[in-house]
């Protein structure tokens, strides 16, 4: 798998390298001792401005907070304060990563990527960005901030507790929150694709050609590049935009990944309880801290639960009194790259089909960490901002995020109040980004699915390359929500997407070419379709075994493919041929099955594309790999393709036998998937002197990979995990409380908290905790009570 992330937090080794001398006075245990004295408190009363009534926050066992507030404006404020207890440090870098000022703390390495984040800022009328949202979303802004503030302030308040002390660590302290903070666009652009997509395939076309070039790459729908007559591609390529990545970006990996996740539900015929069943698991990075915070939000017109980001108020995914949601990334392209022919004779005029015509040019200060500020111009085309520029041509980015509304997830605020089928669907209308696949379940017994975002119509091409600014490829508006895709209550009973494919074929839009492979979307089918066969009543623990299932079907292929080469199999084959397809954390032949499908890929890639292009394709995934073998060319195998097939079928699984024994030792018997990939959650501040190992959670065993259900994906052949389900959620439409959840490695950002780690054992075993609803049971479970009062 390959996954996006972004190198800011190793810059901050800067900063922390300076931030706290070395002695003892710093070691480990010093850092726990003040890590601790530093924690939140989530017990007692306490006295805040801003509040109108008083709020009474009850957290369970696992550090879920449920907030009961008496009207909706303490309700966002007390959530606001409530997430600051918990992440504010986390909040902090988000917000800078969006607002483009991260080298005010982690110096010049950070000021390109500070420069790309201000040129995608929303530019657009504020008036219509607000009225894009549920109506109140401003004044629930306003609140949300507010209470931020307020925790804020009680922290740097003469004689309180001071700043949490990753702000100590490194260095820093927050500015005050405003409402417009919230519309960070960044945080959804790593899933909008495909400008770097765009880059890659100029780069082949220019290597090969459009036809060669095609058939390295899997399009679905089949379809060829179409290259722009006349033009240039040469000189094209991902590393023009190295520095473009998203909010939430972590570890220096592309930032066009495209982040997995699953979801299901299905109907009460199929289900013990007689009432639907939902259940959802988005896969994103995994760090320290988590990237989905988990809440229950009550007040009057509100009584919603389940998970979203921290710097944003609401709930993305869960349910409230009548209906359940969750979501996959639907993944249409919703970025193009525009080639502009710049003036000769004035490099800041751009060619249009009605002559030249002047950028846009705006002066921004940036301010960078131990150096003078710079000033940097940002040029805009009619398209969009310019992203990279020679003497003669200039990139341009057009993209979804451009447009009112489309700050990222901030449409949950109406989604969370939606009671039935039709409210839902009218909540979606305002649902941009990022683009997902909605699973809905109500208590009336009704499912459907709904895939929805903001999409762009291209009338006359495919938006797999870059094309001219100069005039003819134009986006004709954006596909209206019903001729997106979408189902209800469907005979077959249930529902199920894994950023599969959701178009059907035929589709008349060209709103996107790339896609998972269905593996992951087929075994949940499988194991569905069977349960109905077999006339097996569903339940919670049914759903818990699915969303850790680790049987992997491109495993299952593969070692079809090597039994049919292998007529008399070494002991090295048998290790192989005796697998059982399940990608077992103890399991030898499932570390070999990995070894040996990076072995196929790179010798693969080596005999289908030139050197130049290896780098542009060492990202293949599977499905492309089992593609090539399964219908093996001569151009690619030699004269007698199956043959040729065959031998590098053995002979790639002989070198990963070799080099697993290198890894893992001599002895099949002891080898052990768990033993190579295995999951860390690093925290941005580990560089700190003596934090590493108090900040820092693993490594853990892990089974899977990123083609099972139970996805742990992970990049190249280092095996190290970086993406997969943080977050978890099951629900019975019968009982609320029956439902489970997990999150991880806890809910708290605070390295002294309780909550800090708490959840990583249960995670890593997969498994759950009560995600409990009811005042009842919430009363009858909460370990702390917090009770805040307004402060006139």
């Amino acid at each position: 798998m390959k996954p996006y992330l972004g190198p800011w937090f190793a810059l901050l080794l800067a900063i922390v390298a300076t931030a706290l001398p070395r002695g003892s006075e710093n070691s480990e245990a010093s850092l726990e001792s003040r890590a601790k004295a530093a924690v939140s408190e989530i017990r007692g009363t306490v006295k805040i401005a801003g509040l109108r009534q008083p709020v009474t926050v009850l957290r369970d066992p696992w550090g879920v907070p449920h907030i009961y507030a008496q009207n909706q404006n303490d309700l966002f404020f007390t959530q606001g304060f409530v997430v600051a207890q918990d992440r504010l440090f986390q909040m902090e870098l988000w917000r800078r990563s969006g607002e483009g000022r991260l080298a005010e703390i982690l110096g010049p390495a950070a000021l390109l990527r500070d420069i790309n984040a201000r040129r995608l800022m929303y530019r657009g009328d504020m008036k219509a960005e607000y009225e894009s949202y549920a109506p109140d979303t401003k004044e629930i802004l306003e609140a949300f901030t507010a209470g931020i503030n307020a925790y804020i302030a009680e922290r740097e308040k003469p004689g309180g507790p001071g700043l949490p002390l990753e702000f100590h660590i490194a260095g820093i302290v927050p500015d005050p929150w405003k409402p417009e903070d919230c519309l960070n666009r960044m945080a959804a652009f790593s899933m909008t694709g495909n400008a770097l997509r765009e880059l890659e395939h100029a780069q082949a076309v220019a290597t090969l050609g459009a036809d060669r070039a095609s058939a390295l790459f899997d399009f679905d729908p089949a379809v060829k590049l179409d290259p722009a007559p006349g033009l240039d591609l040469s000189g094209l390529s991902p590393r023009l935009l190295h520095d473009l990545m998203g909010s939430d970006s972590r570890i220096d990996f592309p930032p066009y990944y495209m982040e997995g996740s699953n979801n299901w539900t299905v109907s009460g015929s199929l289900t013990e309880s007689g009432k639907p069943m939902l259940a959802n698991d988005p896969h994103r990075v995994m760090a320290e801290p988590s990237l989905r915070y988990m809440v229950h939000l009550v007040a009057p017109g509100w009584d919603v639960i389940g998970a979203g980001e921290p710097a944003l108020p609401g709930v993305a995914l869960g349910h409230n009194q009548q209906i359940a949601w969750g979501f996959t990334i639907f993944g249409p392209d919703q970025q193009d790259l525009y080639v502009e022919d710049l003036n000769p004779d004035d490099a800041l005029e751009y060619r249009t089909e009605h002559g030249w015509e002047h950028m846009r040019v705006e002066r921004q200060t940036f301010v960078i960490r131990g150096g003078p500020p710079v000033v940097v111009e940002l040029k805009f085309t009619r398209h969009g901002p310019v992203l990279w520029e020679d003497q003669k041509r200039a990139l341009a980015l057009r993209w979804a995020g451009s447009e009112p509304g489309t700050a990222g997830y901030l449409a949950s605020l109406a989604v969370d109040r939606a009671q039935n089928w039709s409210e839902f669907q009218v909540a979606l209308h305002g649902w941009k980004l990022p683009t997902e696949n909605f699973v809905y379940a109500d208590r009336e017994g009704n499912i459907g699915e709904y895939s929805v975002g903001l999409t762009p119509w291209r009338k006359n091409w495919t938006g797999l390359l870059p094309v001219p600014g100069a005039g003819g490829y134009e986006w004709a508006g954006f596909v209206p929500l019903d001729k997106l895709p979408h189902a209800f209550n469907p005979a077959a009973g249930f529902l199920a997407t894994a950023n599969n494919k959701m178009i059907p074929d035929g589709y008349p839009y060209n709103i996107g070419f790339e896609w998972y492979a269905p593996y992951r979307v087929d075994r949940i089918r499988e194991v569905l379709e069977q349960a109905k066969t077999d006339g097996h009543k569903l339940q919670i623990d049914d759903f818990e075994r699915l969303q850790s299932d680790a049987v992997s079907i491109p495993g299952r292929q593969l070692v079809g493919l090597l039994r049919q080469a292998a007529d008399h199999p070494t002991a090295q084959e048998r290790v192989l041929l005796r697998w059982d397809g399940i990608l077992g954390q103890d399991s030898g032949a499932a570390a070999l099955y990995e070894v040996y499908l990076q072995a196929l890929q790179g010798w693969v890639i080596r005999h289908a594309a030139p050197a130049r292009l290896w780098g542009v394709l060492g990202d293949w995934e599977a499905n492309q790999i089992l593609g090539f073998l399964e219908h093996p060319t001569a151009d690619v195998f030699g004269s007698k393709p199956a043959e040729g097939r065959d031998r590098v079928l053995r002979e790639c699984l002989e070198e990963a036998y070799d080099q697993l024994a290198k890894l893992e030792g001599t002895d099949p018997e002891k080898w052990a998937w768990g033993r190579l990939h295995v999951v860390r959650f690093r925290h941005p501040l580990d560089h700190a002197p003596d934090a590493r190992l108090f900040l820092d959670l693993g490594p853990v065993a892990r089974q899977g990979d990123g083609n099972v259900v139970g996805a742990t994906g992970f990049h190249g052949d280092l095996f190290e995990q970086v993406e997969g389900a943080s977050y978890r959620e099951i629900f019975d439409l019968s009982d609320w409380d029956k439902a489970v959840a997990i999150n991880t490695p806890g809910q708290s950002g605070q390295p002294g908290s309780p909550h800090y780690a708490d959840l990583l054992p249960l995670w890593s075993e997969w498994k759950y905790f009560p995600f409990l609803y009811s005042r009842q049971a919430v009363e009858n479970n909460a370990t702390d009570r917090l009770i805040l009062e307004p402060n006139p």
